[in-house]
């Protein structure tokens, strides 16, 4: 199902800037939404999905900062799928992706599909963005989608990591708006891809919301391949 890019689109309170409170009477339920050495430049790593292919049937133990791994429940962004993306990844028990009209815009990269979290119990979205060309610099394109993400963050933290078999940047940060009580975690991580830049993006209602997302982002980050 495609839904307009106006729906929902907060990062889960999500693009924490005016414009995108006053979204908020669009969006049907409770939504609300994210240095050390610079990376050189991200290109993809040359293999196919197999490394990712593998690492995806090994969802079960624990994941990143000893919280227990999602269960997968299915994937996203291959032949079939609501969302068409240049990358494909599993998907936790019960989130819902839906596909989401071009329209909507964060540096380089435009919005192409929304997982929803609720069905699962939580309050928020992995946000996938997509744009660019092949050879774009991932860093510098994870800072223009961060700037309009959040306007006003703090505790920036830039890594270099993997994603799957992708070499990919990520970066964490706790962003900050009138309509929150608190600094908010927020999370995402880029790729390069033959056909441009993926970012992949967790918000949350709260802090505490993205803690209990965040297995479902690491699973997605774990599987990631190309399609």
């Amino acid at each position: 199902m495609v839904r307009s890019a106006v729906r929902g689109l907060m990062s889960g309170v999500g693009l924490a800037v005016v414009p995108a409170a006053l979204l908020l009477g669009s969006v049907t339920g409770c939504t609300a939404e994210p240095e050390a050495g610079r990376p050189a430049n991200g290109a993809s790593s040359a293999k196919g999905g197999k490394d990712a292919e593998a690492d995806s049937g090994k969802a079960g133990g624990k994941g990143d900062g000893g919280a227990k791994a999602a269960e997968k429940g299915g994937s996203v962004g291959g032949a079939g799928s609501p969302c068409s993306l240049p990358v494909t990844f599993d998907l936790a028990k019960s989130w819902k992706p839906e596909a989401v009209q071009a329209g909507f815009s964060q540096g380089t990269v435009s919005l192409a599909c929304e997982i929803d979290a609720k069905p699962a119990g939580s309050i928020g979205y992995i946000r996938v963005w997509t744009g660019g060309k092949q050879g774009d610099d991932v860093r510098k394109a994870l800072e223009g989608f961060v700037a309009e993400e959040s306007k006003d963050r703090e505790g920036e933290k830039y890594t270099e990591t993997k994603a799957g078999a992708f070499d990919a940047v990520e970066i964490s940060y706790l962003s900050n708006s009138e309509f929150q009580d608190g600094p908010k975690k927020e999370r995402a991580f880029a790729v390069a891809t033959p056909k441009g830049v993926v970012v992949v993006h967790l918000g949350g209602l709260d802090s505490q919301e993205h803690e209990s997302m965040l297995p479902a982002y690491e699973l997605a980050k774990k599987t990631l391949r190309g399609v």
